[in-house]
């Protein structure tokens, strides 16, 4: 499985692609998916993550996956161009983390229930209705696609903390 080989490494902010708006999957672009995806699942599921989305490898695709591996049993969903189509009027605040800044969490407020509208691997059109943690994991990764980073939904003040911080850590990592 020579896709899976090599693990993809995972883009730590502030790197100007995580920043940056992703272009939609076209059909061309099916075979390059089609060989990414693998190796985008080995990668979260290493991390470990509940959630990738394809900037976050470097790769500039309306492209996510996520996996809540609910009652431990993997359950992984592809989303191509997803989408937020509605969002709950209550609003819901939990912790959150990203791969992109390790170690790194805060509380962030988001709407407690969205509908998202993506295609799967076959190009079939689906939409998924969410609530609790894969609301927030769906929203995450769609801000993803956006060039949005968890810490930009904090104050200035939180997000610039935050950052220092993962700025040192990833300092002394590399002095270690």
């Amino acid at each position: 499985m020579d896709s899976v080989e090599t693990l993809l490494p995972i883009l730590v902010a502030p790197h100007k692609t995580l920043k940056t708006k992703a272009r939609p999957v076209k059909t061309e672009d099916m075979d390059r998916v089609r060989a990414l995806v693998p190796r985008m699942f080995a990668a979260m599921y290493k991390a470990p993550g509940i959630g990738l989305a394809a900037p976050q490898v470097d790769v500039g695709l309306r492209l996510a996956i996520v996996d809540l591996m609910p009652g431990e049993k993997p359950s992984p969903i592809v989303l191509i161009n997803p989408e937020i189509l509605r969002v709950s009027e209550d609003w819901a605040t939990r912790e959150e983390g990203c791969l992109s800044l390790p170690g790194q969490y805060a509380d962030v407020s988001r709407p407690a229930m969205v509908r998202v509208g993506y295609s799967d691997m076959e190009g079939k059109r689906r939409e998924i209705d969410a609530e609790g943690l894969m609301a927030a994991c769906l929203q995450h990764e769609i801000d993803h696609l956006d060039g949005v980073l968890f810490v930009d939904h904090l104050s200035l003040l939180k997000r610039n903390m935050l950052m220092r911080k993962l700025a040192k850590e990833q300092r002394a990592a590399l002095t270690k």
